[in-house]
């Protein structure tokens, strides 16, 4: 089955117990079409094996300490920081890739593990001990809920508010979806307009997608040259905004579909 069907699919469907190695792996796939998913999941399946014991420790034991898997400071907005086979690669990722790898891993050795997406850093919590989380970005380094407060106030500021549903878990569903919308990002900021292409299209079918933001997205796929897609992508958002918004967009989309004459 095509990657992207199987993705729409997966990201579309039930929210509990879903597959974020196969997951990932299928966003992957559009950047490296050669890409053995089965070859990569089992690198994951390496990974665990390696674990001293099952137990949230050992996961921080093997990722972190024996292996070093830490977060890419210095290029944090290369693609390949949100490639799971490319971290897998090269040890280094985004807080929100590294932690798909910490969850994962867990899962196979059972170990439970939620992921958090705290605003600004995604985050790693044991679902037994709920009050412990890990940093996957730093190293795996353990933070408790004043811990999480004091990142999230380095990120977004002094001033803030920080809110406890921040530390909630989420479905893998939206942890997948996050990940097509950090790859926007990235390609955006290189100018890679083939990856903006791809990357666009699989955030644009991922579900609770706002209108505002699949504006975003038609601009994104305009600028890339899919003028078609841009124009759909745009006449559906405008559907659900107001008159004067709603105006704007059916006009650029018209003008996208110029284009294509």
């Amino acid at each position: 089955m095509d990657a992207t069907v199987r993705f729409v699919e997966l990201v579309n469907g039930p929210t509990t117990d879903v597959d974020l190695t196969t997951g990932s792996l299928l966003i992957a796939a559009h950047a490296d079409p050669d890409l053995d998913l089965l070859h990569q999941a089992a690198r994951v399946d390496e990974l665990a094996e390696r674990c001293p014991e099952p137990t949230l420790d050992g996961v921080r034991r093997a990722l972190f300490d024996d292996l070093r898997f830490t977060g890419d400071r210095r290029s944090y907005y290369d693609p390949a920081n949100s490639l799971l086979h490319r971290v897998l690669d090269r040890r280094l990722g985004l807080p929100i890739t590294l932690s798909v790898l910490t969850i994962e891993v867990g899962r196979r050795i059972g170990v439970p593990l939620d992921g958090v997406a705290m605003p600004g850093h995604f985050l790693v919590r044991d679902r037994v001990l709920r009050d412990v989380f890990v940093d996957p970005f730093s190293g795996g380094r353990l933070l408790d809920d004043a811990g999480c407060r004091g990142l999230f106030h380095s990120v977004a500021g002094a001033k803030a508010p920080f809110r406890p549903g921040y530390l909630d878990p989420v479905p893998g569903t939206a942890i997948l979806a996050r990940m097509a919308a950090n790859l926007v990002n990235a390609y955006r900021r290189s100018d890679d307009r083939s990856g903006l292409r791809w990357a666009a299209r699989l955030r644009a079918r991922c579900p609770q997608v706002s209108p505002q933001e699949l504006v975003q997205l038609g601009q994104a796929l305009g600028h890339a040259g899919a003028y078609d897609e841009a124009a759909n992508l745009l006449e559906g958002a405008s559907e659900h905004l107001g008159p004067g918004e709603a105006t704007r967009w059916f006009g650029e989309a018209a003008r996208f579909r110029a284009r294509l004459n």
